[in-house]
């Protein structure tokens, strides 16, 4: 019995990208996507309030001026054009630097 095949889904947006809340107008950085929806049932039913799509991707946002993070579906987000850093508490833990608008990852090496 073949598996379910799940079609790959291209994300607006990526890691390091400063992005803006259209409903809610807060600021914030990428930190992770998720090609859909991996939350709970119960949570979508008593957070996700305007029921955004399940299968496209959703987004994992450390927000600007704020100590907490936001999940969010990729229709209520825009790319920020402001060029202007965001402050979070835990940058540090997933970038390096932002350089070009945009937040780096610290380079690895062996």
């Amino acid at each position: 019995m073949p598996g379910k095949v799940t079609p790959i889904r291209r994300s607006k947006f990526a890691v390091g990208q400063v992005i803006r809340h259209k409903r809610f107008d807060y600021r914030g950085v990428i930190v992770d996507v998720d090609p859909v929806f991996q939350g709970s049932q119960e949570w979508y039913d008593t957070v996700a309030l305007s029921r955004p799509p399940r299968d496209k991707p959703w987004y994992h946002v450390l927000v600007h001026e704020a100590v907490h993070t936001t999940y969010v579906a990729e229709r209520h987000l825009e790319a920020d054009s402001s060029g202007e850093q965001v402050k979070h508490p835990l940058l540090g833990q997933f970038f390096s630097h932002f350089e070009n608008g945009r937040y780096r990852r610290a380079r690895r090496s062996n």
